[in-house]
């Protein structure tokens, strides 16, 4: 009881996080299966299973709030349940360990790009273009569902990152149409799981506890990202996909433990230090932007 009250609290962390910065569910709930000693298909199954209904009630209340683009939901539909199902499927008989380490390389350089892009700018305000397109959202959409059910999660990182760097979609939208196109992709790799493990290869209890920690958060934390700046979303996305990235490329190379603390702990100050100049800058431009509205109502 007292493992499954754990991990209840583990699915009410990971979705406030996940909701708010359109990652990290699967990542922080596959960590700890794994640490417990769950087989990595088992946890991947589990994570998926709980992440029907989590992103069903993430996807629902990003919706009510307007954090929702849905033509970029209706075109990663498709290719992330395709992705998922062929992951889940094959999960057992791929690598995924090889391939972490460069696909962390790449997701570390997006994130990069995502901070600059939003701390460069002053005292502007963030403009965005026109919406992604499809050539970019399809193969987006099977890379990510591919990797979400390989690694236990990787759809928030592949697909928050890539469209926050596209700088298309606002930050508030880019995390909700994520969120809720995650609810397809949970059911393909939970199908493919199914196939692959059979349903006693699937731990149930550890499914539902994440399940009901991650739909108590669901709500809050789609309010908290309608709430937020794009400039203070964008540095805080960036910077927990750089945390994460560093991370695995240190372990990749056999790090010892103190190093790899070493480095998270500097990472996490500078993240810090970005939000903070992301909030001032935020400020700094609400202050401009109200000036300017007083000039321009009085009299010549």
């Amino acid at each position: 009881m007292r493992k499954l009250l754990v991990l209840g609290f583990v699915g009410l962390l990971a979705q406030l996080i996940d909701g708010s910065l359109g990652m990290a569910y699967g990542v922080t709930s596959s960590t700890l299966l794994l640490a417990a000693g769950v087989a990595p298909a088992a946890a991947s199954a589990a994570v998926h299973f709980s992440e029907i209904g989590t992103s069903l009630v993430s996807g629902f209340s990003h919706h009510k709030l307007g954090n929702v683009d849905w033509r970029t939901v209706s075109i990663l539909a498709i290719p992330g349940f395709g992705g998922a199902f062929v992951g889940a499927t094959f999960l057992a008989s791929l690598d995924g360990d090889t391939a972490k380490p460069w696909v962390a390389g790449i997701l570390l350089a997006l994130g990069i790009y995502v901070i600059w892009r939003f701390l460069v700018l002053g005292g502007r305000r963030p403009t965005f273009k026109s919406r992604p397109s499809a050539k970019m959202l399809a193969p987006m959409g099977v890379v990510g569902g591919a990797l979400d059910a390989i690694g236990g999660g990787g759809w928030g990182p592949v697909g928050t990152t890539t469209l926050l760097s596209s700088g298309r979609l606002e930050p508030r939208k880019v995390v909700g149409s994520i969120d809720t196109s995650e609810f397809v992709v949970a059911v393909g790799g939970s199908l493919g799981f199914i196939l692959a493990l059979g349903s006693q290869g699937i731990m149930w209890s550890y499914a539902a506890a994440l399940l009901v920690g991650g739909v108590i958060a669901a709500p809050i934390a789609a309010w908290l990202v309608k709430k937020l700046a794009a400039r203070v979303l964008g540095v805080a996305a960036g910077g927990l996909i750089v945390l994460t990235n560093s991370k695995t490329i240190v372990e990749s190379f056999g790090a010892s433990g103190t190093t790899v603390v070493a480095v998270a702990i500097a990472v996490g100050v500078l993240w810090i230090a970005g939000i903070v100049w992301a909030v001032k800058q935020e400020r700094l431009s609400r202050e401009l932007a109200a000036m300017t509205d007083e000039q321009s109502l009085t009299p010549a």
